[in-house]
């Protein structure tokens, strides 16, 4: 597996093409969140073929060129299923001035945890991972000891709870969950800042601090 990302738009947020180099390159585009030109290159250069693109949530620094890549690609997009709504209407849902206009979609897949997926020759386990947003899921790749976090847990930080849906507690019992769950060597890739691991974030992430056991 090879994992490239690029960090696009204007709060800094990582979309990232998962790449099956045991399968022609097969690939899984996860949160494109903005800038499709870049992105398109980025799958020109890697020799990507995506077959899907995965949303761990849907603000808007995550979504924002969900159509313009599923058009582009003639993929599927699989969304969780408390936010398909969300996606529908993007821009409805975005409080900040200055912020878009996005073009909704209308996901052909919802997910809400449990699921196991087959895509590009991945096995993927959907977790339901609430607290930073109200339907928000993280994605496992467990046999390659891969994580794509979204916004619930970051490089020395965890995701914000100040936006609706986002509850603190919630926040941190699904981290929690996720470190019970999970080798503790997997690597996480996040939303925003950079790639980390669960054994580093339950050893020294201040947030975690006798909230969670690695």
């Amino acid at each position: 597996m090879k994992v490239a990302y690029l960090t696009v738009g204007p709060v800094g947020e990582n979309t990232f093409l998962v790449i099956n180099d045991e399968a022609e390159n097969a690939a899984l585009l996860i949160d494109p969140g903005d800038e499709p030109d870049n992105i398109a290159k980025a799958i020109e250069e890697t020799g990507a073929d995506v077959k899907a693109i995965l949303l761990t949530h849907t603000h808007f620094d995550h979504v924002g060129a969900v159509k313009p890549m599923a058009d582009q690609l003639g993929v599927e997009v699989w969304v969780p299923e408390l936010e398909r709504h969300i996606l529908a209407d993007i821009n409805n849902f975005i409080r900040f001035p200055g912020v878009g206009p996005f073009e909704s979609y209308e996901a052909e897949h919802t997910v809400k945890g449990g699921e196991h997926l087959e895509l590009a020759g991945f096995d993927i386990d959907v977790f339901f991972t609430p607290g930073h947003s109200i339907g928000h899921v993280s994605y496992s790749i467990r046999d390659q000891l891969a994580l794509f976090s979204g916004d619930v847990l970051f490089q020395g930080s965890i995701g914000r709870t100040d936006l609706p849906g986002g509850d603190a507690q919630t926040l941190l019992d699904s981290i929690a969950m996720l470190m019970d769950k999970l080798p503790i060597q997997t690597a996480v890739f996040p939303g925003h800042m950079g790639v980390t691991t669960l054994e580093a974030e339950a050893a020294s992430n201040p947030y975690l601090a006798g909230a969670v056991q690695g």
